[in-house]
């Protein structure tokens, strides 16, 4: 089973809340789509620092959740000085403690993680590969440097882009471009 691949860089969540506090607006403006549908790169922008380090100019994405995330690579959380967790989105437990500062304001919390390898599917795209028992598969990716990425879950929803994201540290690793092919090859249960 094929799956396109799509890399996820650094970027942040925010709640209504944090939005406001950081760039006093109750809405974000459209940069330009994402391929999950409702989802975009907002036209803000934010840096995150910790006492070692700063990251300057990571996009914001939206909509507005019920949490505020930081997903950074564990090349950014060396930089950052910071060892978050590897995580589902929304998972926060033990997330590191970061700052992200706005236009206006700022706010320190526990939102830093390193999101898990994951593949957005529909439950009908879930049955038609006969994946419906199973929680995670293994994806082969790559051709020069090419490797099998284990614990990739699945991560269904109602409306859904097919499509394998993975973060910068595996891209570079195996030197894989957005849009690039995967191939499903084990499945775990």
């Amino acid at each position: 089973m094929k799956v396109t691949i799509g890399i996820s860089n650094r970027h942040v969540h925010l709640t209504k809340e944090d939005l406001y506090t950081l760039f006093k607006i109750e809405s974000m403006e459209t940069l330009k789509p994402i391929n999950q549908p409702g989802q975009f790169a907002s036209t803000k922008k934010v840096d995150v620092k910790t006492e070692k380090s700063i990251i300057k100019g990571i996009r914001v994405l939206g909509p507005c959740r019920d949490y505020t995330q930081v997903e950074i690579s564990k090349t950014d959380a060396f930089q950052l000085g910071i060892n978050p967790p590897v995580r589902e989105s929304g998972d926060l437990d033990n997330a590191e403690v970061v700052t992200i500062i706005g236009e206006f304001g700022e706010i320190t919390k526990p939102c830093a993680i390193i999101a898990d390898r994951h593949i957005h599917l529909t439950k009908e795209e879930k049955e038609s590969m006969g994946l419906t028992d199973h929680y995670s598969v293994s994806v082969e990716i790559g051709k020069e440097k090419s490797s099998i990425i284990n614990n990739v879950r699945l991560k269904v929803s109602e409306k859904s882009y097919y499509e394998m994201h993975i973060d910068t540290d595996d891209a570079n690793a195996n030197l894989i471009s957005n849009g690039d092919i995967g191939e499903i090859v084990i499945i775990k249960k």
